[in-house]
């Protein structure tokens, strides 16, 4: 087993993510280092139940776990508390209770289902990330956020609750297609944007995408896992608007998604609410046009969306942001970035800047 471990921490909480090649073979081992306890449900979409979920059961079977696979239909709507209840009562029919736990084995939508089942099955208990996702190993699956979604919105219903352990088996992500690798790149640009103006000039003089594993693609998770890690380390909860600044992109991405009925990927939709990002940036935060060209440049050779589809209605986008959670005390939280490589928290950005913003996009 070749593998990097990164250690994220913060106030109440530590916990390693490993990092390499073939290790959902060694999830097992891997787990019973952490895990001081015997009986777990394994939740996974059908995607990655078909995939991976016998070879996950027989690696944590193999270190006497006794594993049991539920699977969710695949997609951003089994985000809801209908698959919450039917999860809990497929747990308690078969007798888990305080002395169990959880291991989440998908992409994003099966990591905040299963963190969140996790937080309020039998009042907390632990739980594992198994990314099997791009857009999962280097974002959702770190730093504790899960929930589900209402019909007014994203993520309007969870609880930070962090995970035990996280397991970035690299050979997972050669069974995605080209839209998955799409999703996890527009998470990586973002964190550039947001933090690492070395990496945003590294992408942009790359090749362009790595749709292999191997030592290159390791390196760049673990390079992003080390960029959310130290933005979680002081912020796990936005109390203090660090961790607040991953949201660049996502207020007007989340706007299209409910606007479009989840029809448009969230990957795809964070990528077009990026380049909104930077017009509001350019009003508000001195960015420069030159830099809002490089970022759509770069977003380009990624193969990355970067206008909106002509008959997605723009009062629909308008009206999912009002509903956003970002929201406080009636005033959007808005992330803006005054250069590549760094980002804020803006309180003077309109509704009418996001309108303006939207309606050129």
């Amino acid at each position: 087993m070749n593998s990097d471990v990164i250690e994220i921490s913060g106030n109440g909480f530590r916990y390693p993510a490993f990092v390499g090649r073939g290790l959902i073979a060694k999830a097992g081992e891997i787990a019973r280092n952490v895990i001081d306890r015997n009986r777990c449900t394994i939740i996974a979409d059908q995607n990655s139940a078909r995939f991976f979920g016998d070879r996950v059961c027989e690696a944590f079977a193999s270190q006497n776990f006794s594993p049991q696979l539920i699977t969710i239909p695949a997609g951003e709507k089994s985000k809801s508390l209908t698959q919450v209840e039917r999860i809990c009562d497929e747990m308690s029919k078969a007798g888990f209770d305080r002395s169990s736990f959880v291991v989440g084995l998908g992409g994003g939508v099966v990591g905040d289902i299963s963190g969140f089942v996790a937080a309020v099955f039998q009042r907390g208990i632990p739980y594992i990330q198994i990314p099997t996702t791009l857009l999962a190993m280097v974002d959702s699956s770190i730093g504790g956020k899960t929930g589900v979604n209402l019909e007014p919105g994203k993520n309007l219903v969870g609880v930070i609750y962090h995970p035990a352990l996280i397991i970035c088996d690299v050979d997972a992500l050669e069974t995605l297609p080209p839209q998955e690798w799409r999703q996890g790149y527009a998470e990586i640009i973002k964190h550039a944007i947001i933090r690492d103006a070395d990496m945003f000039h590294d992408l942009s003089s790359s090749r362009g995408p790595i749709h292999r594993s191997g030592d290159e693609l390791v390196e760049l998770i673990r390079r992003n896992i080390v960029i959310k890690a130290r933005i979680v380390s002081v912020d796990d909860r936005e109390t203090s608007g660090e961790r607040a600044l991953l949201n660049f992109g996502h207020t007007v991405g989340h706007g299209i998604e409910r606007a479009t009925d989840f029809k448009i990927s969230h990957g795809d939709c964070v990528n077009i609410g990026m380049v909104a990002a930077c017009a509001i940036s350019i009003k508000r935060a001195g960015f420069s046009t030159k830099q809002r060209d490089e970022v759509v440049a770069l977003l380009k050779k990624f193969s990355l969306p970067t206008q909106l589809p002509a008959e997605v209605d723009c009062e629909k986008i308008i009206d999912a942001i009002a509903h956003d959670k970002k929201f406080l005390a009636g005033k959007i939280r808005f992330v803006v970035t005054p250069k590549i490589g760094e980002a804020r928290v803006s309180s003077d950005v309109t509704m009418d800047d996001i309108r303006d913003a939207i309606d050129n996009l």
